[in-house]
């Protein structure tokens, strides 16, 4: 499976194959949108080990990512000091759904068995060999994912 970079470049996410991945739909106009912070804190923390975020910008709730993708790149990067990729903007619900976020809400539904994903923020975490291990819904913090990825990265 391949997703684009902000610069449009096409990337294969098998290059991430034997890392821990937290991937999110992220925004840059939501109430959650300071979650940037504990974001790049658990980058700062894991990144020398097997971990990797990847955030993908969405503006399919309320219109809240409403940027192009290098105007996402500069606000994350200069507003929140974002370091861990962010990549082009996708839509992860309806019939325009990246594949990836297909793959994702399908392995690890939501409450009550829901698919779709509810709102910016919403979390997924990856073990190593791809297996989606939970979601996390958009109020969880950052920072309440730490005993999480540690089990993940012990296994």
């Amino acid at each position: 499976m391949r997703v684009l970079t902000a610069t449009g470049a096409e990337m294969p996410l098998a290059q991430y194959t034997g890392k821990v991945l937290l991937i999110v739909n992220v925004a840059s106009k939501c109430g959650f949108t300071k979650q940037y912070e504990g974001l790049q804190a658990l980058h700062d923390k894991y990144r020398e080990q097997d971990f990797e975020i990847l955030a993908f910008p969405c503006n399919q709730f309320k219109g809240q990512e409403p940027g192009f993708d290098q105007e996402i790149q500069t606000f994350c990067r200069t507003v929140y000091g974002v370091r861990f990729p962010v990549f082009a903007k996708i839509e992860v619900n309806g019939d325009g759904a990246h594949p990836l976020y297909k793959y994702l809400k399908k392995a690890a539904p939501g409450l009550a068995g829901t698919e779709n994903v509810k709102w910016n923020f919403t979390k997924f975490l990856v073990a190593q060999d791809g297996t989606v291990v939970r979601r996390f819904a958009s109020a969880t913090k950052p920072r309440d994912l730490v005993s999480h990825i540690d089990d993940q990265l012990a296994e």
